[in-house]
């Protein structure tokens, strides 16, 4: 495979904050790369020296192989508000298409409207500025993407993406022949599109070939290694330290290169691996009591104009639920939240109906998409005056002064996360919240919430994310419509495969259905409510109870020992008992089929 960059010592700094120091690594024709590294390391600036948006702090290299293709996707979009989707896309797009002839020109076109379509933007014509953050990013990666780069350098791609589009463009990367060089914290698409992850690491690359999972077993072989190399270096250390402390006779005629040795040995000695990593265990909940009412939606209806945003929604969560809300783009979902939440007023524009009821006990803590707002100049320690804590979030003594704004966006959203995690809700919604987050405080988190005693809502493209932490999904399928799965995000996926397989075995002329399609969960195949999964459970428990009861009353009964007002007592509660039975049991056959 030719080699398509080579890098070679490149560093970048920050005033005193080293990110990266004279690296190198070269990467191959058709490799696809992720980089990882924990927020504020440096990832997005190395991207940018590849890309030649930013320049190394020492010189060095990045050669990349003659008339190879580059494209480079930033996590923010660059458009002019006023252009049209499709002006937007094909001016910004002159390097690429100035030396094409008229018949490559319209094969371009054609391929950019093709994408567009792929990507659920349907209509070219309309406005950039009308545009929500997950369709401005569908327009870069339809610039990108149509430009059939040999190189494709990219920043966080699947950030404010629905999960039909991150699935549309991971079967894209996969079957491409590009190499491919990205930061991304999607673990499924990682799997699914690279085989190789690379790691930037206290200002050093190592590179692991293979899968995620793979990434940890040798990132922890290597961390190991390190350590055990360690503890060589401190015997050593220990023994040289008794020659230093020798008398200044015994010394006398050493050589200079030991003592100078020393001082290189005791560096090492005190260099052991310790992986630092956001911790939550302080802002676990205590004592914070949540009821049986919780948010109850009765009839519920939401238009914004013409369109219709909810459609008669009625549920009652309940404590200790856990529901994922996915749907596409503009579907309605933060729309959702702002309105359970009490956020929606009349002066905000739009009509409700129906009645939400909020319990009297009820703690929300909401993570918003849009992130967490603050004053220009405001530093850390203003927005969290708990130095404690902040240091548990990764935030050290030296960074407490920093303005908030100069932040990188993976430490800008922890430091939202802290601010409302230490409230200790009892109700917590999370609208989006692994965009900009590293994996390894995503993982941490998951670990948090798996443990949360509380209610939770998520919103959220990450589909790991997802499926290690709900137990049913909301499926917003657009004009305010919402179908409820019970399951994780993987097995509603494979539901939806295994239906529309049936649909199209079933046809005799099969039609690929919508992206949006409204029957993704036909009644015929319901699944049950998170409602009626609690009392399915309930009922396995009482039956047992009941049974046992009874057999109690009808060895009493038989027994002849009972005197008259305890026989008249026991035999009205047979009756009873009886109809209470006969009730759970087929109710419990209704359930179970």
């Amino acid at each position: 495979m030719a080699s398509y960059l080579q890098i070679e010592n490149i560093s970048k700094s920050y005033g005193p904050k080293v990110l990266f120091e004279h690296i190198g690594f070269n990467i191959n024709e058709g490799d696809k790369v992720a980089l990882i590294a924990p927020n504020g390391t440096g990832k997005t600036s190395l991207l940018r020296i590849l890309a030649g948006k930013d320049a190394s702090d020492s010189g060095g290299k990045v050669l990349f192989l003659k008339d190879i293709r580059i494209a480079f996707l930033e996590q923010e979009y660059d458009y002019e508000p006023e252009k049209s989707i499709f002006r937007q896309i094909m001016e910004s797009s002159a390097e690429w298409t100035a030396h094409l002839d008229t018949d490559h020109l319209w094969q371009y076109e054609l391929k950019v409207r093709q994408l567009l379509d792929q990507f659920g933007l349907t209509n070219p014509d309309k406005p950039m500025k009308d545009l929500s953050g997950g369709e401005v990013k569908r327009v870069a990666l339809t610039q990108m993407l149509a430009s059939e780069a040999d190189f494709y350098i990219m920043d966080e791609p699947t950030n404010h993406l629905d999960i039909d589009a991150i699935e549309f463009l991971e079967s894209h990367l996969k079957h491409s022949r590009c190499t491919l060089f990205m930061v991304t914290h999607d673990r499924y698409f990682l799997d699914r599109v690279c085989n190789t992850v690379m790691e930037l690491d206290r200002g050093g690359i190592y590179i692991y070939r293979g899968d995620y999972m793979n990434f940890l077993e040798k990132r922890q072989e290597r961390i190991d290694n390190y350590n055990a190399e360690t503890e060589k270096v401190r015997n050593l250390y220990r023994r040289e330290l008794e020659w230093m402390h020798a008398s200044p006779c015994a010394r006398t005629g050493k050589a200079k290169y030991r003592k100078q040795a020393f001082w290189e040995i005791k560096e090492r000695a005190d260099d052991s691996y310790v992986q630092k990593q956001v911790d939550l265990s302080e802002t676990q909940q205590k004592s914070t009591y949540l009821g049986n009412k919780v948010i109850n939606c009765s009839h519920v209806s939401f238009w914004w104009e013409s369109r219709c945003y909810l459609k008669d929604f009625t549920y009652n969560f309940q404590r200790y639920e856990r529901v994922g809300i996915v749907g596409r783009n503009a579907s309605g979902k933060t729309t959702f939240l702002n309105l359970i939440t009490g956020g929606w007023r009349p002066e905000l524009g739009g009509t409700l109906e129906g009645v939400i009821d909020l319990g009297e006990s009820l703690k929300i803590g909401y993570y918003h998409q849009s992130g967490m707002q603050f004053k220009p100049g405001q530093t850390v320690l203003e927005t969290v005056n708990d130095t404690h804590l902040l240091s548990r979030f990764l935030f050290p003594h030296d960074m407490l002064q920093n303005p908030v704004e100069r932040l990188s966006g993976g430490e800008r959203r922890r430091l939202y996360l802290l601010t409302i995690l230490m409230q200790q809700p009892n109700f917590l919604i999370l609208d989006e919240p692994t965009n900009d987050l590293d994996i390894v405080t995503l993982e941490v988190l998951e670990e948090y919430l798996q443990e949360f005693k509380g209610s939770l809502i998520i919103v959220s493209h990450d589909r790991h994310f997802l499926d290690r932490l709900v137990d049913h999904l909301f499926v917003f399928c657009g004009d305010g419509e919402v179908k409820d799965f019970i399951g994780n995000y993987t097995e509603y996926r494979s539901f939806i495969k295994d239906y529309e397989a049936e649909k199209k075995r079933d046809s005799s002329a099969p039609q690929r259905p919508a992206q949006n399609d409204k029957k993704v969960l036909p009644q015929a195949k319901r699944k049950l409510s998170w409602k009626e999964q609690q009392e399915l459970k309930a009922l396995e428990e009482r039956l047992p109870q009941l049974e046992a009861e009874k057999s109690e009353l009808e060895a009493q009964l038989s027994s002849g020992a009972l005197s008259g007002d305890a026989l008249m007592t026991a035999s009205t509660r047979y009756g009873a008992l009886q109809e209470e039975l006969d009730a759970a049991e087929m109710r419990w056959l209704e359930l179970s089929e």
